[in-house]
């Protein structure tokens, strides 16, 4: 069996490469500029998703595509460009899948495109999209674009992962490094829940899909707790044997602050340490139901946030991180 993985090289892609190699596949792993080496099963390949000339021979006998590339949201891009890179280079790389006849094509999207949940709810994947900024939106367009595929034929299903954690990533261990630090101020009130998946769950889940999902239907892969922000950092504080945040900011005073610090760090192309999108995690509940992946494609989630958590502190710790 052969697999194809773009954005191989970011924190999902390397779980779900080296996941796939340790499974017996062989893997063509695919990135704009990536620091994975070859190893046994696998082939790395460097190219851009919006122009498949180069790496679509590449394609050839891939039984199922994991199609992960994407402009992240924390990038320093407009409007125009998340559209080209993750809405148009998704067009451009499902049109080289449709003709090098590949199997299966499991498309990576975004909780994001939900928006904020309404309090108290918990979004399936019949609730209607909302995204609230300029990449939310082009990861919807990418979802409406992988559909219409599947619409006109192709075996294509899409994945929306919950709040992804775990050993290695850097955007979690942003938040727990200043928890660790004792430097993590809660946002009140506290409205945002997430719906957190520890990566090793995640991957499970995108696999599971390759095998047992329905064309043209979306699959939303996330942990089985709803919880809110104060919850998830007390856990974490927990794991790194800290006291749990106390200090709060109210919105208004939040809002003011990422408002200001995007704009003095946009000169610099750096994301600043606090902006609108990272305030969203505090004030935009993002709850997200599992029932029909698990219906659907028997996904079982197996960690719960507070041993995730304490494995990927241990696992910081061990490299050195905190």
């Amino acid at each position: 069996m052969q697999a194809f993985v773009t954005g191989a090289s970011g924190f999902i892609g390397t779980r779900l490469v080296r996941r796939l190699a340790a499974e017996g596949r062989r893997v063509i792993a695919l990135d704009l500029a990536t620091p994975l080496s070859p190893a046994p099963g696998i082939e790395v390949v460097v190219g851009d998703i919006r122009d498949p000339g180069p790496w679509k021979n590449a394609l050839a006998g891939t039984d199922v595509l994991f199609h992960l590339a994407a402009a992240l949201g924390a990038s320093r891009l407009s409007g125009a460009a998340f559209l080209e890179i993750n809405a148009g280079g998704t067009e451009a790389v499902l049109e080289a899948a449709r003709e090098a006849g590949v199997g299966k094509t499991v498309h990576v999207s975004s909780a994001g495109v939900i928006g904020a949940v309404k309090p108290g709810a918990i979004a399936d994947e019949d609730t209607l999209p909302n995204p609230r900024n300029d990449y939310d939106l082009s990861k919807l367009e990418a979802e409406r674009i992988a559909l219409d595929f599947a619409r006109r034929g192709m075996e294509v299903f899409v994945a929306r992962p919950g709040w992804v954690y775990g050993p290695g990533d850097r955007r979690t261990f942003k938040v727990i490094k200043a928890i660790n630090d004792r430097r993590f101020a809660l946002v009140a009130p506290d409205r945002g829940r997430q719906t957190p998946v520890f990566i090793d769950d995640l991957v499970d889940g995108l696999l599971l899909a390759a095998e047992k999902g329905r064309r043209g239907e979306i699959y939303h892969l996330t942990g089985d707790e709803v919880l809110t922000v104060r919850r998830m950092a007390g856990l974490i504080a927990e794991a790194c044997g800290v006291p749990t945040p106390r200090l709060r900011i109210p919105v208004l005073p939040a809002r003011l602050a990422a408002w200001a610090l995007e704009k003095a760090f946009a000169p610099l192309g750096k994301e600043a340490p606090l902006n609108p999108s990272r305030l969203a995690f505090f004030l935009d509940p993002k709850a997200l139901s599992n029932a029909k992946a698990r219906r659907e494609l028997g996904f079982r989630p197996k960690v719960d946030f507070r041993t995730g958590a304490a494995r990927a502190v241990a696992w910081y710790r061990e490299q050195g991180w905190l």
